[in-house]
């Protein structure tokens, strides 16, 4: 496994979902509520921004690597599904968005698993569609988790829409890669 910042960020990104959830778990007393939902917040902010950052390095360092490849979207998965549960857990998200989401989330990464076991990754590699769902969810996440009005907009109502958009996008985003896989999967299934 090599050791570069890259990696190290992805690891760091990793190892912010604990300190995210661990949040809601502290007693009342420690902290107020607003004060939790913004340090979770924040800490979601940080680990996404790690997510932009990490792979942004790797490329103009020239430290991009297989297991990087692997890390970072599994570490991206992580968070946002911790996240998703964390919401669920406060009544902040629905449970039929949050099983949209996480439910793309493990059907893209088995369909990535096995194109790349019959040679054919290319044919999933990451679209622009993916990219939009994963920003949509990125600032909804957080506005979520902050619920909590900025300049009298409400935090709640923003991330309400954005996350409506993120589920719709990952439908769209799931049946384009299954789309691009189907010949794949026919030709090599049958």
């Amino acid at each position: 496994m090599p050791i570069n910042v890259p990696i190290i960020l992805t690891w760091l990104r990793i190892a912010m979902i604990p300190l995210v959830v661990g949040l809601f778990y502290l007693p009342d007393s420690w902290m107020s509520v607003p004060t939790r939902d913004t340090l979770a917040a924040w800490a979601f902010i940080i680990a996404a921004l790690t997510d932009w950052f990490d792979g942004w390095l790797a490329r103009r360092w020239n430290q991009t690597s297989a297991f990087g490849a692997f890390l970072d979207p599994v570490a991206d998965k992580l968070m946002v599904c911790a996240a998703l549960i964390v919401l669920l857990d406060l009544s902040r998200v629905d449970a039929f968005i949050s099983l949209i989401i996480i439910g793309r989330e493990i059907t893209i990464s088995a369909l990535r698993e096995w194109m790349a076991k019959i040679g054919a990754s290319a044919s999933v590699a990451v679209h622009r569609l993916g990219k939009f769902k994963t920003a949509a969810q990125m600032v909804a996440i957080p506005c979520l988790l902050y619920n909590q009005p900025v300049y009298g907009v409400s935090t709640k109502l923003l991330g309400d829409v954005l996350i409506v958009v993120a589920a719709v996008l990952t439908v769209w985003s799931m049946l384009y890669y299954l789309q691009r896989a189907w010949p794949a999967i026919r030709e090599k299934a049958l």
